[in-house]
């Protein structure tokens, strides 16, 4: 008996090493065969060039994952590997398309693109562990963090500050509103008036202003609009104020701008009703606006230049000095010490990464549900709820919307595209558990709370908050 005991001994050893070598095959064989390359990644352009300093680093550690072109590891092959890997490629592209993402209509690196790296770098979670278990030579160095949060930095500050921003606040994720948008005040009043006027609808009842209210947040304060003869739209109206700073316009980004936005709820039929012809008639019925209209824009009223107008004057919609904006600005003042928390949980828990910017969000379009299945637990999916994919037909666009500013979100109530968060505390426990799959405390939540609070501004000299 004493004798078969080194015997097994010596199998189970065996066995041990055959395992070992088993699980150092492919980390080792990893080292050995070619890098990832994307060659979008390799295309993407950058207005001063200096996407190139770090372009080798995001290829040889990030491109397996935060691009579609890449290819999978070589492993992917085997048997029940490749479901796998294909899962997490498409959770990290769901997260952040690198090409995608980088590429601004504008020819800017995406400012949101900037703020989910930073993040990333700072909390060291990329790449992520199992990662780095197959791919031992893909953790980036101290050197390569540095330079790639260097960057990041550098580019914020060069294509996104604005001017008067010193530098210690022009290099954070969120920036101050600018106390005012500049246009032509006469065309801006024009805007208004047009913004108001309830000939835009077929029968008479209706302005824009009836589902964007200056005197609730520019929103109509509802869970959906309502329409011409009482219709009830699909989805909550957004707000208009600090729109400018949108990417596109709608929650599911069919308008280019603000414009483009101006001339849908017109023809729609459950909101306004009415055709653009008829809205011309009716202005140009009206002497003493056709000659005023017609100072201003000698093409005279159209659809081209009614909405023009309209958009000018939604441009001059930004609602500055907020007690955050004021705190952003030097004043330790402005926020309590619970606010002052609830912003640092706000920044750790991952928020600004998609609220980032002047608006705190407008700036992309992100997956409802990311980490976790929304509609499935929420149930009845109806067609406003496949958001971008609405208007791109793009599978990948399904279930995007694009992410809503979070100024004056106080009085912007309820939330989401759906309306199913009736206040602040509902929406902020969803998102935390949706999208990072993260069970915040109550006291977390009211801290967040607490400093969303702060963000309500003022419109011509007056604080929204009124507006609850």
């Amino acid at each position: 008996m004493e004798e078969k005991k080194p015997k097994r001994m010596r199998k189970v050893l065996v066995l041990l090493v055959i395992l070992a070598l088993a699980g150092l095959a492919l980390p080792v064989s990893n080292l050995l065969v070619a890098k990832p390359h994307s060659p979008k990644l390799a295309a993407v352009p950058c207005q001063d060039g200096s996407l190139t300093a770090v372009r080798d680093a995001l290829q040889a550690k990030c491109s397996h994952c935060h691009t579609d072109d890449a290819g999978l590891p070589f492993y992917a092959a085997l048997p029940g590997a490749g479901g796998i890997i294909r899962g997490d490629v498409e959770r990290a592209l769901r997260y952040l398309d690198l090409p995608a993402s980088f590429e601004a209509a504008d020819g800017r690196i995406g400012e949101v693109a900037l703020a989910k790296m930073e993040h990333a770098l700072a909390h060291n979670t990329m790449p992520p562990v199992q990662y780095l278990a197959m791919h031992w030579d893909s953790a980036l160095s101290g050197e390569e963090r540095q330079k790639l949060t260097d960057w990041v930095v550098q580019t914020r500050v060069k294509q996104y500050a604005a001017k008067d921003l010193d530098e210690k606040l022009a290099r954070q994720v969120i920036h101050p509103l600018p106390q005012a948008h500049k246009e032509d005040a006469a065309r801006v009043a024009m805007g208004e008036k047009l913004f108001n006027d309830t000939r835009l609808s077929k029968d008479g009842t209706l302005s824009c202003a009836s589902c964007h209210g200056l005197d609730k947040g520019g929103t109509d304060q509802a869970p959906v609009a309502t329409g011409v003869g009482g219709a009830k739209g699909p989805i909550n109206s957004p707000t208009v104020f600090n729109a400018l700073y949108n990417v596109k316009q709608f929650w599911d980004g069919r308008a280019a701008d603000l414009k483009d936005q101006a001339a849908g709820p017109v023809e729609n039929p459950i909101e306004m009703a009415e055709k653009w012809d008829n809205v011309v008639q009716k202005l140009q019925q009206d002497a003493a606006f056709k000659a005023e209209f017609e100072k201003l824009y000698p093409a005279g009223v159209s659809k081209d230049t009614v909405t023009e107008a309209i958009a000018t004057f939604e441009k001059t919609l930004i609602t500055p000095d907020s007690r955050f904006d004021k705190f952003l600005r030097g004043d330790q003042a402005a926020l309590t010490a619970g606010e002052k928390e609830g912003y640092q949980l706000f920044l750790d828990n991952g928020c600004a990464t998609c609220h980032c910017g002047p608006a705190l969000g407008g700036r992309s379009f992100e997956w409802m549900g990311r980490h976790k299945d929304y509609f499935t637990a929420r149930g009845n999916v109806k067609e406003a709820d496949h958001g971008l994919f609405n208007f791109t037909k793009k599978e990948a666009d399904r279930y995007k919307f694009k992410t809503p500013t979070l100024r004056n979100i106080e009085v912007t109530f309820p939330y989401f595209h759906d309306a199913s968060a009736k206040d602040l505390q509902a929406a902020v426990k969803v998102m935390a558990d949706v999208q990072y799959g993260k069970a915040l405390s109550q006291a977390e939540i009211d801290r967040i709370v607490d400093f969303l609070k702060t963000l309500t501004g003022e419109y011509k000299g007056k604080s929204l908050a009124k507006a609850k």
